[in-house]
């Protein structure tokens, strides 16, 4: 009984909150997951600069511009999930 009582103590639940869903992996490993994140997004916007300028068939650059979303998107959840694991 004691043990389903810590979980409802609203100290836990800050604590446990605090550690970010990244938490089981180690620093260097999050920081490689920022990297990738970065990456993805450096990516998706080079991609799409890219498409503006130099692909003309309509099919073919709204695909491509659904990739650079794609890549956008994973980037930024990505990334948000770095941040709600900072340190304490």
């Amino acid at each position: 009984m004691q043990h389903i009582l810590q979980f409802m103590d609203p100290s836990f639940l800050i604590f446990a909150s605090a550690r970010g869903p990244l938490d089981a992996m180690s620093a260097l490993d999050v920081m490689w997951v920022s990297f990738y994140s970065i990456g993805l997004l450096l990516l998706s916007v080079i991609m799409i600069s890219a498409v503006r300028k130099w692909v003309h068939n309509a099919l073919l650059s709204f695909i491509l511009r659904l990739i650079a979303f794609g890549m956008f998107l994973i980037g930024s959840i990505l990334m948000v999930l770095v941040i709600f694991t900072w340190p304490n």
